[in-house]
């Protein structure tokens, strides 16, 4: 029992026991299509954090109102069980990964099925299990029938502590660490396997566009990754060394090109590295690629330009990367920003060659060269100082050039490179290949699958290689003495199909029910954090589209909208158990109830969006809850008897606006705003009660309503509250409550009532009326809403004379006038308000607000009721306001 009275451990238990009883989350298989909603799965590292507790709240929160909307709804839970961190935390406690990784799981099982979230446990999946992981091996084969793996030699990232290799995203900084355990990482040349992604680039990128559900800024980040870019390869001559391919997407600044660069581990730079010392030293302990300011070394070699035939210094330089592009450029310091850093920084020319397209151009005049001495010029232009090419735009500079040189020709080049896959570890799947001296690799078949990892050896190194009965097999298409390949597979391989397992995860002869699959696909609602923006995503939309081609799936995409969270923090930094300030959800659980929390991080910011951890916060959210409990229990003893009046009216108009407004918040995953909407409703029942005896159909009605807004979000205390109402069955079952206006009505109505109301104080206040006894407010007379409507509507440049058209407005004379001339002024932002007869029920079902706040008594009258002197203040959404004192 908490000091507010509100005994949550008990409420919760209740419910939960109840749901179980019931099985009442489970989606049934016979469903057609179920609203899909996903969060992605955890890794199991033994407990929830609050990062945990924020994503996995927004899916069961947003599951829970697609269910009472009247969904069938999907939304499983599994584990990313697979992973270094296992293996590292199994060799340091003398235990095995599996065991560990399972207990983990079993730990954060239980702490979710505490913080009440509406999971189908009986589609739970792990990815470590031979039941899932047979079928990422069998993808596998899928993928090498299709000619899109490779084995080949490759330099990688590599991790002398862990052991292992390490993706690109998995190396942080400028200083290269390990992401696991802050180790520098080194570069190491092994033969991998590889994932060919990049024959799936262009439709990766091209698709992106179609993404309309996910946000812009993943969106570009994905294809920033991908970075396709068109241009040109050509050949320059590089004295002793021959023709060298380079690739650029401005060759119409050909003319401009001052020195050529190579990178540091080009083919000819490791030539002159282990001939030329300076070069050597420049090679192996100083080239930064990461670092602020382009460097590199002079080689004494020249390259030929091919358009011009001068001759050009060749230099290794830092800036340049091997894997983007051909690793050798032409260097344009005239209009490439980094260009220009290095040749000032090696006094290089600095040669202009495009110029600013004049405003006012004929296409023939050549254009003075512009001053590039202090920063280069970089837009397109006018080609100048270029020869026979000088006048000509940059575009079709470019396309005659490419023509024009022997060697050019159009190219696309891609920042995106194949997925390599290859792990030296233990806990992963095993690739499920066969070396034979004669055959070469060989794929194991099919019914030998899965290949099932081999018990834990503690050992340095790769496990699986000191594993070596499990290492000797046969060879499956010659039948001698072969080894089985000891490399796992990255873990975002099972990641990026897992989603599709959740649809049939029991099934024996295939990864997952085609047909299922097809119906029930795509994921309508993704969540998980932004760090995942990139290779998870990108990586899960590779595998869809290959099993598309391959295997019959209807979807090339796998999640129709995404949201990526933002971080919880802690007075401004995340939390992080290195930085020891994390908050545990275990003690905020046990102290304030699951409710409690789920409530706090909801309310506190929208979801994409981080927000500090307040401890104030949650016992404020948690006296929140105590006092809506309160306000129930008060009702259902007391039974009040009030009248149907003008103050029903309103709190019955609040309860439709609350509806209107949270429904599309919830709609829009903008919780806190429809939480909000939801608690100034109890604050609006609340302030009835104290005022007057209520109606008891309106307060009941209110309080089912409040009950239900929130039930997505503190589902247990839901159940309790919908219980006491009377409510059959679970509230998760219960009708989303439904409201008898839209959102734009409800707007116009509370910016007229709020309006009213600050009108009346700010007259009060300038008047200096302390003590007011009566407060008429005036409704304005009908013509003016015709008047607003058609101002509104028309596109006459003379609104006074279009208006003046209109005999009903006309007979009004000069007060016709001067309204007109008060629209003509407004024009821009003139708005439609509610009808005559809508502002006046309004205004009278608010002015017990106005009675409450003043005191005074309050009189709501139309326009046929008082003189012209009083209407002339009188507008559309601005009644006139009069005061007696």
């Amino acid at each position: 029992m908490s000091d507010a009275g509100y005994d949550h451990a008990t409420v919760e238990r209740r419910w939960q026991e109840a749901w179980d009883d019931e099985d009442a989350y489970r989606t049934s298989d016979d469903v057609e299509d179920p609203t899909y909603v996903l969060g992605m799965y955890p890794y199991p590292s033994g407990k929830l954090h609050m990062g945990h507790v924020r994503n996995y709240t927004i899916t069961d929160a947003y599951a829970r109102y697609r269910r009472m909307m009247g969904d069938e709804v999907l939304h499983p839970m599994g584990w990313d069980a697979f992973g270094l961190p296992a293996e590292n935390a199994a060799k340091e406690r003398d235990t095995n990964p599996r065991d560990w990784t399972l207990d983990c799981i079993d730990t954060m099982r239980d702490q979710m099925t505490a913080m009440g979230f509406g999971y189908d446990w009986d589609r739970e999946i792990a990815t470590c299990t031979p039941e899932y992981y047979q079928w990422n091996q069998w993808l596998f084969s899928r993928f090498h029938e299709e000619g899109l793996v490779e084995r080949r030699d490759a330099e990688v990232n590599w991790c002398p502590e862990c052991e292992t290799v390490l993706a690109d995203e998995q190396v942080e900084g400028e200083a290269e660490l390990c992401w696991r355990c802050g180790t520098p990482v080194e570069q190491r040349e092994l033969e991998q396997w590889f994932l060919r992604i990049t024959e799936y680039a262009d439709e990766l990128l091209d698709a992106i566009d179609g993404l309309v559900g996910w946000p812009n800024s993943v969106r570009q980040m994905q294809r920033n990754w991908i970075g396709r870019q068109f241009g040109t390869e050509l050949e320059f001559s590089i004295s002793g060394h021959g023709a060298v391919e380079a690739f650029t997407t401005r060759v119409d600044t050909i003319h401009g090109a001052t020195f050529f660069a190579l990178a540091p581990d080009h083919p000819i730079s490791e030539e002159l590295a282990a001939e030329n010392d300076e070069v050597h030293q420049f090679v192996e302990h100083e080239a930064d690629p990461e670092g602020d300011e382009p460097n590199g070394v002079a080689t004494g070699l020249t390259a030929t330009n091919p358009v011009t035939g001068e001759e050009i210094p060749v230099y290794v330089a830092d800036f340049v990367l091997s894997d983007v592009g051909t690793g050798a450029l032409m260097a344009v310091p005239g209009h490439d920003e980094r260009d220009h850093a290095f040749a000032e920084k090696m006094g290089e020319e600095i040669k202009p060659v495009i110029a600013p397209k004049p405003d006012e151009w004929d296409g023939e005049t050549v254009p003075d060269a512009p001053d590039v001495s202090e920063e280069a010029f970089t837009d397109d232009g006018i080609l100048v100082n270029s020869g026979e090419y000088s006048g000509l735009e940059s575009e079709t500079a470019r396309e005659r050039l490419t023509a024009d040189i022997d060697s050019a020709e159009e190219a696309t080049q891609y920042q995106l490179r194949d997925w390599g896959i290859s792990r030296q570890r233990y806990w992963g799947t095993p690739i499920p290949v066969i070396h034979c001296e004669d055959c070469g690799p060989v794929m194991v078949p099919d019914e030998d699958l899965p290949v099932e990892l081999p018990a834990f050896i503690n050992t340095t190194g790769n496990p699986l290689d000191a594993a070596e009965e499990w290492k000797r097999t046969d060879c499956p298409e010659c039948g001698g003495d072969a080894t089985r390949e000891t490399d796992t597979m990255d873990t975002f391989v099972d990641s990026s199909w897992y989603f599709l397992r959740y649809v049939s995860p029991d099934l024996e002869d295939a990864p997952f029910d085609l047909g299922r699959a097809n119906d029930w696909m795509p994921v309508d609602q993704y969540v998980g954090g932004i760090e995942h923006a990139v290779m998870h995503l990108l990586y899960s939309r590779f595998f869809t589209k290959v099993l598309a081609d391959t295997e019959g799936l209807a979807h090339r995409e796998p999640f129709t909208n995404l949201l990526a969270q933002g971080m919880v923090q802690l007075e401004g930094e995340k939390m992080s158990k290195s930085k020891g300030n994390t908050v545990s959800p275990q003690r905020i659980v046990e102290e304030y109830g699951a409710d409690t929390a789920r409530l706090f991080m909801m309310q506190a910011a929208q979801p994409e969006r981080d927000f500090d951890w307040s401890e104030e916060g949650v016992r404020s959210t948690n006296a929140f809850l105590a006092r809506l409990k309160t306000l129930v229990d008060e009702f259902v003893e007391s039974e009040p008897d009030g009248d149907d009046d003008a103050v029903a009216s309103y709190v019955d108009a609040e309860i439709d606006a609350t509806i209107a407004i949270a429904t599309g918040e919830y709609d829009d995953l903008t919780f806190n705003r429809a939480l909000r909407e939801t608690q100034d409703l109890v604050r609006t029942l609340r302030q009835y009660a104290d005022y007057t005896e209520p109606h008891a159909d309106t307060y009941e009605r209110g309080l089912s309503a409040v009950v239900r807004l929130l039930a997505p979000v503190a589902p247990h205390l839901a159940e309790e509250l919908y219980s006491a109402l009377g409510g059959d069955g679970f509230v998760v079952d219960a009708d989303w409550p439904t409201a008898q206006v839209d959102r734009d009505y409800v707007a116009k109505r509370r910016r007229l009532v709020e309006n009213t109301r600050e009108d009346i104080r700010q007259i009060v206040d300038v008047a200096g009326i302390e003590d007011p006894t009566a407060i008429d407010v005036v409704i304005a007379p009908d013509w003016k809403y015709d008047a607003l409507e058609i101002a509104i509507e028309s596109d006459a440049d003379n609104l006074i004379g279009e208006l003046m058209q209109q005999p009903e407005i006309r007979e009004r004379g000069d007060a016709a006038a001067s309204y007109g001339q008060d629209l003509q002024a407004e024009r821009e932002a003139l708005s439609m308000t509610l009808s005559p007869d809508d502002e006046h029920a309004a205004l009278e079902s608010a002015a017990w607000l106005i009675e409450r706040e003043f005191d005074a008594p309050v009189d709501v009258v139309r326009a046929t009721d008082v003189d012209d002197s009083v209407l002339k203040n009188a507008q559309p959404g601005r009644p006139a306001i009069e005061i007696d004192d």
